[in-house]
């Protein structure tokens, strides 16, 4: 995938981790990325939502909340070279169950919502993101009404 080859090289230059020595699959980035991109899609990456997004990561890809601010640093960097969040999707497993993607849309929820108020483009992005994953309208609202999305039974996962 073409899209995906460049982003490869940006990192590798980028991050000077040419010859693959990466400990984070292009799963977790893509997963962190369409994060950081709900997050600042309202022009803004606001403390508390940075705060629930190294939540996030650490529970769910990072071993440490150093390794968790390594990855939203390189899923930053990785947005930024991003066209759109559907690149970002087309990167997910085509074989990702229906709970793992209940799940992701959860934790989309609750960085939306950490600052406080979900915004009309947080709101439209997330809605948007559960569609490109092919989410029932009913899903992603279960998604919204989840409480722990990094928890073991977020959005029905696990």
């Amino acid at each position: 995938m073409p899209l995906l080859a460049r982003l490869r090289a940006y990192a590798a230059e980028a991050f000077g981790t040419a010859g693959g020595g990466e400990s984070v699959d292009d799963t977790h980035l893509a997963a962190t990325a369409l994060l950081v991109h709900i997050a600042r899609v309202d022009g803004v990456l606001a403390p508390a939502e940075t705060e629930r997004l190294a939540r996030l990561v650490q529970r769910r890809d990072a071993a440490d909340a150093e390794a968790a601010r390594a990855l939203i640093a390189r899923a930053i960097a990785f947005d930024a070279e991003t066209r759109d969040v559907a690149d970002l999707v087309e990167m997910m497993p085509h074989g990702m169950d229906e709970a793992e993607r209940t799940r992701l849309v959860a934790m989309a929820w609750a960085v939306a919502a950490a600052d406080g108020a979900v915004g009309e483009f947080e709101e439209a992005l997330v809605w948007r993101l559960g569609a490109l994953l092919g989410l029932e309208e009913a899903a992603v609202r279960r998604a919204r009404a989840c409480r722990e999305p990094d928890g073991a039974n977020a959005g029905g996962a696990r």
